[in-house]
């Protein structure tokens, strides 16, 4: 694989090239124009440990990337819970970065959604003995659109697992109205990829408490659970004909009880799936029978 340092050159516009020596404010006006406007973004944070983030006028993500390989936060999906229409990623960066932490709610959100080493919100893994073995943080990123309908990236994934090597590249799309992003996937064993490989989409039930409910006819599974001083609906959906089987599997610990959605890639190696959240503070979704009901209604 290239070195991280190459591969940020050759995927960065000599613009942004040039911004990623200036503050934080500089590289978000290059790269995403005006922020006061809802729209759709997502970009490589290097000033953060290669977190990837992005977001819509209603969710917000990141994924984590190379610098955590070997810490505690290196696996699914972090939900970012937002409450405003317009972009946050840059703005709650800086604001960090100032003392401002983005783990208290200044008004527009906050990140107290914890992943660790979990599937997070609609994290994958290899599915081996029935157990979830994740591909852990991505190891290289690459932005392909960036419009204000519509932001699309690839995350690429790679581990050896008792000496085979399986990969993972993750086609991302969010775009503007839902609260469900898009994944296509592509896996493989050993370089090549793997058709009819078992493979699971995560859903985290923290401390094992959060009320978790499916639709195997409907291809979705959702977690309902209290969060701070509001409720948050966490949910992911395949195509009904693509679920095997959906197995709640809870164990000890706080970061460690899943929902899953078991599946197998097709002759090609390929697997597409949503995921997404419902935050009762933001409005909108305020019961889990609403966040079951949007669920079921997704991309009707």
């Amino acid at each position: 694989m290239k070195s991280n340092i190459i591969r940020r050159l050759t995927l960065l516009s000599p613009a942004i090239l040039f911004s990623l020596s200036l503050p934080l404010t500089g590289l978000a006006e290059e790269s995403a124009g005006d922020q006061s406007e809802p729209q759709t973004y997502a970009r490589f944070v290097p000033e953060r440990s290669d977190d990837f983030a992005w977001e819509n006028d209603l969710i917000a993500f990141r994924a984590y990337g190379p610098t955590l390989r070997d810490s505690s936060e290196n696996s699914g999906f972090d939900c970012w819970l937002k409450r405003v229409d317009y972009p946050i990623v840059d703005k709650w960066y800086q604001q960090n970065s100032e003392g401002m932490s983005y783990h208290k709610d200044h008004g527009e959100g906050l990140d107290n959604y914890k992943v660790g080493d979990s599937a997070g919100c609609g994290g994958t893994g290899i599915w081996i003995n029935g157990e979830r073995e994740p591909l852990e943080t991505f190891t290289e990123h690459e932005v392909i659109e960036l419009t204000a309908e519509r932001s699309q990236f690839k995350l690429s994934y790679e581990r050896d697992i008792d000496g085979v090597i399986y990969g993972e590249e993750k086609i991302v799309t969010v775009e503007m109205g839902t609260r469900l992003f898009t994944v296509d996937s592509t896996f493989f064993k050993d370089g090549k990829p793997a058709a009819d490989l078992p493979v699971c989409v995560g859903l985290l039930s923290n401390d094992g408490k959060g009320q978790h409910s499916s639709d195997k006819a409907q291809g979705w599974i959702a977690i309902w659970e209290e969060l701070d001083d509001s409720e948050l609906g966490t949910g992911a959906k395949m195509a009904p004909e693509r679920v095997d089987e959906i197995k709640y599997v809870k164990k000890k610990g706080k970061l460690n009880s899943h929902l899953f959605l078991i599946t197998r890639t097709d002759e090609e190696g390929k697997l597409r799936y949503q995921a997404g959240y419902g935050w009762k503070k933001a409005g909108g979704i305020q019961s889990q029978d609403q966040w079951e009901a949007y669920l079921s209604s997704a991309g009707e």
